[in-house]
């Protein structure tokens, strides 16, 4: 049985240490993402850093859009005894103070990314409900999310260029979640042989001058709803509720890439409205970056016993490379309302059969 620092905070939940979770699934994963981007929405920052205790690895990645540049850096390593030390190779992240401020680096490496970045919140972090999906009677997703808006403050160095990143013009989001999902090694398929089916999922956290709004929809094939949230945010925490989303995308001609979008709110006992979406800046987040579309590369993956830090490159206005762009969008959205204009997130991912599409 070992020890680490962390087992001297009387932080236990269970009668084991706390480098073992309470469940012995092998899916278990407990995960930094971070995103930053400028108003100017011509660039796109997205970093990841997991750990799979069940598995005994840690990695992390970082993949930034500039121009037509989809650059990725990679990294993981075993992950040890001590889960408090979150630096895998060039990656690192450091809690300065906890649900306000984190730095997020990556040090010098070969692959021509490089960055060190300081996070402020601008709300305090918002608990997401539970997301829970059964499929074929197995539990594949059980996880909790909290989610945070803010800005950044460092600098970004991709190959000979040099951003500087400021709070007034550089914003973003982040997220930490914990619990169960799809990760590591391919699994026998078994019944999940059957496919995937319908994953239709719309996540937009959106940051204003002065509040901000949380939305997510997941919904299966019938269009019935698996998840769903819809708050208003004040930075002193103050909530407001409001109701069940509405969406409605509209998608390129031929396509299932999602262009501009309306989400229409309706707060119980308060006035309707809708909020209009604009994406200039799709990033596909699953390419080159662990999600799972790499056989040879999947969040919780071992790679060995030594650290390993890999780069992927690919030029989207080369048509080969254009055609690899494909999964999860993280797209950089300008979003409307009332005389509002923010900033934010809008992720989607339109797998499968849906009344949208029908």
């Amino acid at each position: 049985m070992t020890l680490s620092p962390l087992d001297d905070y009387p932080v236990h939940q269970i009668p084991e240490v706390m480098r073992h979770v309470g469940t012995s699934d092998r899916n278990f994963y407990d995960r930094y993402y971070f995103n930053a981007f400028p108003l100017t929405a011509d660039t796109m920052l997205i970093v990841g850093l997991g750990q799979y205790p069940n598995l005994g690895v840690t990695d992390a990645f970082a993949l930034l859009r500039h121009g037509a540049q989809h650059r990725v850096v990679r990294a993981s390593r075993e992950l040890g005894a001590d889960r408090m030390n979150t630096q895998v190779g060039p990656f690192r992240v450091d809690v300065l103070e906890g649900l306000k401020r984190l730095r997020v680096v990556l040090g010098p490496n070969e692959f021509g990314l490089a960055f060190d970045l300081t996070w402020e919140g601008t709300i305090p972090p918002q608990v997401e409900p539970q997301h829970f999906i059964r499929a074929h009677e197995r539990v594949v997703f059980d996880s909790k999310r909290m989610a945070q808006t803010g800005r950044w403050t460092g600098s970004i160095t991709m190959d000979d260029e040099t951003l500087a990143v400021t709070p007034r013009q550089w914003w973003g989001i982040r997220d930490r979640s914990w619990g169960i999902r799809p990760v590591g090694e391919a699994e026998p398929a078994g019944i999940q042989s059957r496919g995937p089916g319908t994953f239709y999922w719309l996540y937009a956290p959106i940051q204003f001058e002065d509040h901000a709004i949380l939305c997510i929809v997941q919904e299966d094939h019938d269009g019935r709803r698996l998840v769903e949230e819809a708050v208003r945010v004040w930075p002193d925490g103050t909530r407001e509720y409001l109701g069940r989303p509405a969406y409605e995308p509209a998608y390129a001609e031929g396509t299932r890439d999602v262009v501009s979008a309306r989400i229409g709110f309706s707060p119980p006992g308060g006035k309707p409205f809708d909020l209009h979406a604009t994406l200039p800046l799709p990033v596909h987040l699953m390419a080159g970056t662990g999600y799972g579309l790499e056989p040879d590369w999947r969040h919780g993956m071992y790679q060995g016993p030594d650290l390993v830090v890999q780069g992927v490159s690919y030029d989207l206005s080369r048509p080969e490379d254009a055609a690899r762009m494909w999964g999860m969008v993280d797209a950089v959205g300008r979003f409307e309302y009332e005389g509002h204009t923010g900033y934010g997130l809008y992720e989607y991912w339109a797998l499968g059969d849906h009344p949208s599409f029908r």
